[in-house]
Order: C-alpha cells, then sequence, then structure tokens
C-alpha cells in the first residue's frame, strides 16, 4: 500500500465503538429494569437517537420524558469515549509505521468534534493526527457527499492519488470512492456487507495486525 497521505474514519474503522453504539437501546432498558427484546438495538439504530429512545419510552412505559431518557443515554456515550474506548488492534502499531514513513493523516468522523477528540484522547492516538475534520463541520453527512473527505485532503494538501480513505462502512467508502479517492475497507463486525466492501475497496484489511505482521 503506497500513499503519501491518509484519511481515516474513527469509529469501527480506528477505535473499538460500534459495540456501545449498537446496544443503546439494550443498555437504557437494562438501567429501567426491563427486559430488552431481541431486535430491539436493531430497531433503535433503524430509527435514529431521539425516535428510537421515543420508542423505547413508549414501549417499556418509562415515566421519564424523551428528553430526559436522550440526556441519559449522552451521558453513557460521554461516557465511554472519556474512559472506556479503545483502539481497534493493531491501530497504534500501524499508525506508528505511518508516521515513522512521513505519512500525514486526518480523521474525518461523524461524531461531534468535542466527542471525536476525547475518544481519540482516551484511546491513546491522538497524537497520530494532523487534525479532525467532523460531518457537522462539513455540513455534509458521508452519506450526502464527501465533503468531509475534501476538507480533510485539502488541510493535508494532498491529492487523490496519493491519499487512502480508511472506512469500515460500505456507505461511507461508496461515498469516498465515488469522489475519487483510494479506498481501504477495515473489517467491523458492525458492517454485514463485507464482500461488497472487499469487492469496492482498492484494499481491504482484515485486522491492523495483518498490517504489520
Amino acid at each position: 500500500m503506497r500513499l503519501q497521505s491518509a484519511i481515516f474514519d474513527m469509529d469501527g474503522t480506528l477505535l473499538d465503538s460500534m459495540p456501545m453504539w449498537q446496544t443503546l437501546g439494550s443498555v437504557l432498558a437494562a438501567n429501567h429494569g426491563a427486559v430488552p427484546p431481541p431486535d430491539l438495538d436493531r430497531q433503535v439504530a433503524s430509527l435514529g437517537l431521539w425516535e428510537g429512545t421515543a420508542y423505547c419510552k413508549e414501549l417499556f412505559g418509562l415515566s421519564e420524558t424523551v428528553e430526559e431518557l436522550v440526556n441519559e443515554i449522552w451521558g453513557r456515550i460521554e461516557h465511554f469515549y472519556l474512559h472506556e474506548v479503545r483502539p481497534k488492534a493493531g491501530v497504534v502499531h500501524f499508525l506508528s509505521i505511518l508516521k515513522m514513513e512521513g505519512v500525514w493523516m486526518y480523521v474525518a468522523t461523524a461524531t461531534d468534534r468535542p466527542l471525536a477528540e476525547a475518544a481519540l484522547k482516551t484511546a491513546g492516538i491522538d497524537g497520530f493526527f494532523r487534525g479532525i475534520v467532523t460531518a457537522r463541520e462539513a455540513g455534509q453527512s458521508k452519506r450526502e457527499g464527501p465533503e468531509v473527505y475534501e476538507r480533510a485532503l485539502r488541510r493535508l494538501q494532498s491529492t487523490k492519488k496519493d491519499t487512502v480513505v480508511f472506512e469500515d462502512a460500505l456507505h461511507a467508502l461508496r461515498t469516498a470512492k465515488a469522489a475519487g479517492f483510494r479506498t481501504a475497507a477495515v473489517y467491523d463486525a458492525s458492517e454485514p456487507e463485507q464482500e461488497e466492501l472487499r469487492r469496492l475497496a482498492e484494499y481491504y484489511i482484515q485486522s491492523f495486525e495483518e498490517m504489520t505482521e
């Protein structure tokens, strides 16, 4: 893999954080003494935070307001990023090699800046990156378009042919590839479409540990 610069997604790519996002519904239920049905987390994920929380409130007959429950969930998310999140296996070594080789690196994430900065610091990898661009700052989600990658590229002062975008989610990788970036698909159990990721990406990474063996 030859590159002069790299743009990394954060959750599911650099950080082992997707299990937290995928269990917010069941954790909320358990915190209120309710037994979550098997498909609760899938339902909550498909609805989004506010609608998913409202769904849990109605399903379990919770007395708290939706806003109070959303604040409870955000408290869980913030605690995770501030105290618990860890890098995926092999990430630190891989980033160390890239930095040693003079590769400039940026993070392009859907997570808002305060949480993203906290997460990278907690995971001990914040020092590898020249900066962060968030989807909110770019004014466009990764489903909507590539602006978050384009901004990162401009700040890296690089070109698309010399830059690789690392992503674990199929929709995001499609966006980067359609915009002309070279792409590396990173395996995460949260993405079911692994064969399509493998087909689309120039590189497929089952584990960062394999990259440094």
